[in-house]
């Protein structure tokens, strides 16, 4: 079996400007910071994002990255809106679909078996419908007669998720709590991108966790990355949780002044910016 393994850089030189890019994890949890932090270091733009956002969309709208967005909600948890995220929109910086949180799984489950819709019950009699005058609706061909939202599938040219552990041939395993959605995004992208905390033999995957875990198949997957800390600083259970205090930080600080002191260089030199201001904190 192929060895998968490849560097940030290498992930971003296959990624081009106008894609359709899906961003896995949901708000700030586990989201593959430190892939999105290496496509901010290139001059990829005119984004299509697809994401259960976080700061992966607030950073890459605070830099101008971003045509359109696709998503359900926006956040960071602990803070309710992304406030980077806001300043762009409340700009006019990109084009907005908003659905609802059901539908947008359902987007990926239709793209993920490479079907044009999938009908749901969510939406109907809700201003979803009035701001996403594109959506269409269904009627069942059986004796019910129901009226269903037909909603289309979320296809994406390339995914970026975060796990904590994979083997090199892009076996993708969940220890935390939530493994919510990055196999749906691995399966409806054509290309997909895994990195994780730290890679491992096939064998251990399951030594010590149930086989349950395995979230991600590596069929889905074209590249892995090592990335220990590469969820910062969102969490990544159970290896870390959110970084509260840093969160704070980026949420108060002018985007420039946040870009000038912590994404101006590689990841190295982030990771060694970030000990830096918590050493300075202590």
């Amino acid at each position: 079996m192929s060895d998968k393994t490849m560097t940030a850089e290498e992930v971003v030189s296959r990624l081009e400007s106008g894609m359709t890019l899906g961003i896995g994890g949901w708000g700030s949890r586990r989201k593959p910071m430190a892939l999105v932090r290496a496509l901010l270091r290139s001059e990829i733009r005119d984004l299509t994002l697809v994401s259960y956002g976080g700061p992966d969309v607030g950073m890459l709208a605070a830099a101008g990255r971003v045509r359109r967005l696709v998503t359900a909600f926006v956040t960071l948890d602990s803070i309710p809106l992304e406030p980077h995220y806001r300043a762009a929109r409340e700009s006019g910086a990109f084009e907005l679909t908003e659905i609802d949180e059901a539908m947008f799984m359902w987007g990926l489950h239709a793209a993920a078996n490479r079907l044009p819709f999938l009908p749901v019950r969510a939406g109907i009699g809700s201003d979803v419908m009035r701001v996403n005058p594109g959506l269409r609706t269904v009627t069942s061909p059986y004796d019910d007669g129901e009226t269903f939202v037909a909603v289309p599938a979320l296809r994406m040219d390339a995914a970026l998720v975060h796990l904590g552990r994979a083997d090199r041939q892009g076996n993708g395993q969940c220890l935390g709590p939530d493994p919510y959605f990055d196999d749906l995004f691995c399966e409806a992208a054509d290309t997909a991108y895994l990195s994780c905390e730290r890679i491992v033999d096939t064998a251990e995957l399951t030594k010590e966790a149930p086989p349950q875990t395995l979230l991600i198949k590596r069929h889905t997957v074209t590249g892995v990355v090592e990335a220990p800390g590469g969820a910062h600083f969102t969490s990544c259970a159970p290896d870390y949780g959110r970084d509260e205090d840093f969160q704070r930080q980026y949420a108060t600080t002018p985007w420039a002044d946040f870009a000038g002191r912590f994404l101006d260089g590689d990841e190295q030199r982030y990771q060694s910016a970030v000990r830096a201001w918590s050493e300075e904190r202590s």
